[in-house]
């Protein structure tokens, strides 16, 4: 991929994963109305999805998805793009909790024993999906999945 075209694409997933870092630091801390945590929460995972989007329309650019070798693809990320839907599904399943347990009363302490584990389980696999989609995103950058090569035909063989 030429860099004048990657470039602007590094620096949108590099945004989105900024806005994602900033709402899991520092939502918690906000004492807003109920609807501006909500609203927040939905950028948050709109930022996420738009994440999976992208990432996935880098895949469909590559020479090795164009040859219809999509199964080269997925074993190379399938620990990022299952740790993605697994880091989604715990956001959207801790903000719908967090929103249920303040929506009466912003300000009261609502961390129970359930919501605090998902919390821990959320920001641990957080932790694991920045680095993972981070990985990711650099080595789509790579020019050897835009172009055939020697390696690309020796996969093509093994699937036939």
């Amino acid at each position: 991929m030429l860099v004048s075209r990657y470039r602007p694409i590094l620096y949108l997933q590099y945004f989105l994963l900024i806005v994602d870092i900033f709402m899991n630091c520092f939502i918690d801390f906000m004492r807003f109305q109920n609807v501006i945590i909500l609203v927040l929460h939905v950028i948050q995972d709109m930022c996420i999805l738009f994440a999976v989007i992208v990432v996935f329309l880098m895949f469909f650019n590559t020479y090795i998805f164009q040859a219809g070798l999509v199964s080269v693809l997925v074993k190379k990320f399938k620990v990022a793009i299952i740790l993605t839907f697994i880091y989604f599904f715990l956001c959207i399943a801790l903000h719908s909790w967090n929103m249920t347990l303040r929506w009466s009363d912003p300000n009261a302490y609502t961390w129970n024993a359930g919501f605090l584990a998902l919390y821990v389980i959320q920001r641990t696999v957080a932790v694991l999906y920045y680095y993972y989609y981070k990985r990711t995103v650099l080595r789509l950058g790579d020019p050897r999945f835009y172009e055939d090569s020697e390696w690309l035909r020796k996969e093509f063989e093994k699937k036939r």
